[in-house]
């Protein structure tokens, strides 16, 4: 077990917080409108709400609990946790895909993180001043992010991209450098409140856009507001499209991004909490909170602001043209559009570097407790191991190929595995008696006995046949591509050195665990 200083959260509003931030991020602002215009709204509400109940906040319980468990056990990583709940050789290797997510995710994720930072400086500037073109702000987010070719951002190594990129990478360790509660948990004391009023703000200014245009009377706050809540908002019955499963399978992803869990991230910050702490009611608490940012915030800004300018097509787009393009020309036909725009990426950095910071604390965590080294050692070693997949990333930046690789192979299927293995870690091996029970200690609120049984019986089900029926569609296209793209094979490879890298790590703190349980 760990001979570090031992750490805690020092308040329960730090600890919420903290977990909320490392939930709300681009995925709550972003991905989660475009996926509700893309579904025509009210239909993809009620996949999403069920594997919210089924999925997201059972397995958000279940990774509470086995974290405390771990943690009052000495141990913070997953592969120090999974050895303390499942006695087989295994369970530290199974762990490795604690560690692998949330890294190999900060590795592109701090790049679009400064990508927001950058947009809201140049809103600030008038860097932003581009007209009512669309083509205008495909042209600029192109040439900001390097999509027309390869380390094309390169060619200028003092321009605008590098230089954020640079300053939030920095800002991430130095943050991450001062611990638990000097770091992560301060921070997220003022950015969270932050990043509510900015949201707010931008919402308020959304919500009394009225009717902009006269001329076009249908394209009004409350039809947009319709196009996320309404069951009948597009061409097809309720049941049509009920009856698309890909819509269920985003849904489900959707979830795990929004909540934060199959990330490895939940499992270690829960860890760090004391025996008798309440973390029934924390943990309910943090799923409510980011809820609120996605539902009530992120959904309701970005898709009326989007229709009652543009309309029900302009509303619908990717994560990154919805983001990057639609809303920028929203923002200049918008009166003070300037000020929302620059709220408005402000609040998508703030969100994202909350969540950036607690990509990092897992493996910081193991590599203290694991390899016995300071924390000052543990950040620098896991900042050269970050920077260089996030210039392999900056690297291949033509039409964002390793990006993309790395999102769907680390960003999707491995966050399915480890949901898929902490569900059944917690069901059928930990148990849902002894889960139970360390929900309850401490707690002012118990959770519905229902939980034990949708956790065992009904999540692993819904889980497998999510992921069964996605791989079966995608998984094989993917595997196409190794030979087609250098971008792909580089990133492919790259991820097989990282997971190489933390297994020789596991070997070698698996064998320190021995040693010290040897002499104690």
């Amino acid at each position: 077990m760990s001979k570090q200083p031992p750490e805690n959260w020092s308040s329960r509003i730090g600890v919420i917080l903290a977990v909320t931030g490392s939930a709300v991020g681009l995925g709550n602002f972003l991905r989660f409108p475009g996926l509700a215009a893309k579904y025509d709204g009210g239909a993809f509400m009620i996949p999403y709400f069920v594997a919210l109940l089924l999925l997201g906040l059972p397995l958000a319980w279940a990774e509470w609990s086995m974290g405390r468990y771990g943690g009052t056990r000495g141990f913070h990583s997953s592969p120090g946790i999974f050895r303390v709940l499942w006695k087989n050789p295994a369970a530290p290797y199974l762990g490795v895909l604690g560690l692998i997510v949330p890294v190999v995710i900060y590795m592109y994720y701090v790049f679009i993180e400064s990508w927001c930072l950058g947009y809201a400086w140049n809103y600030l500037t008038g860097g932003l001043d581009l007209g009512r073109d669309p083509e205008a702000y495909k042209t600029f987010f192109g040439n900001y992010v390097g999509i027309g070719a390869d380390a094309s951002i390169f060619s200028n190594l003092l321009g605008a991209p590098l230089v954020f990129l640079v300053a939030c990478i920095a800002l991430n360790f130095i943050l991450i450098n001062r611990g638990l509660t000097r770091g992560i948990e301060l921070f997220c004391l003022w950015a969270m409140p932050a990043l509510a009023v900015c949201a707010v703000l931008v919402l308020v200014r959304v919500l009394t856009l009225g009717t902009p245009d006269p001329s076009k009377p249908e394209l009004n706050v409350l039809n947009g507001l319709g196009q996320m809540w309404n069951l009948d908002a597009g061409n097809k019955t309720l049941w049509e499209q009920l009856a698309n499963g890909k819509m269920w399978m985003e849904a489900a992803g959707q979830i795990f991004f929004s909540l934060s869990v199959g990330f490895g991230v939940i499992i270690t910050y829960a860890s760090y909490m004391r025996r008798n702490d309440d973390i029934a009611l924390s943990s309910t608490t943090a799923v409510a909170g980011n809820e609120f940012f996605e539902v009530s915030l992120g959904g309701m800004i970005t898709i009326p602001a989007a229709f009652v300018f543009l309309g029900a097509a302009g509303a619908v787009g990717g994560t990154f043209a919805l983001g990057f393009n639609t809303l920028p020309l929203v923002f200049e036909h918008m009166p003070l559009g300037r000020v929302i725009g620059f709220l408005w990426f402000f609040l998508l950095f703030l969100a994202a570097i909350t969540s950036s910071l607690s990509m990092l604390q897992p493996a910081i965590a193991f590599l203290q407790e694991g390899l016995g080294l300071n924390r000052g050692r543990a950040v620098a070693l896991l900042c050269g191991v970050g920077s260089l997949g996030t210039l392999l990333i900056v690297w291949f930046s033509k039409d964002l190929a390793a990006m993309d690789t790395l999102d769907f192979w680390v960003g999707t299927f491995c966050i399915y595995v480890l949901a898929c293995a902490q569900t059944f870690i917690f069901g059928w091996i930990f148990g849902t008696k002894r889960g139970l029970e360390e929900l309850d200690r401490g707690a002012d609120t118990r959770i519905p006995r229902l939980f034990a049984f949708v956790i065992k019986y009904i999540s692993p089900v819904y889980l497998l046949i999510v992921f069964v029926a996605w791989a079966w569609q995608d998984v094989g296209s993917r595997l196409d591509d190794f030979t087609e793209s250098a971008a792909v094979r580089w990133s492919l490879i790259f991820l097989v050195g990282v997971f190489a890298l933390f297994l020789w790590w596991i070997r070698i703190a698996v064998k320190r665990w021995h040693a010290q349980e040897a002499r104690s």
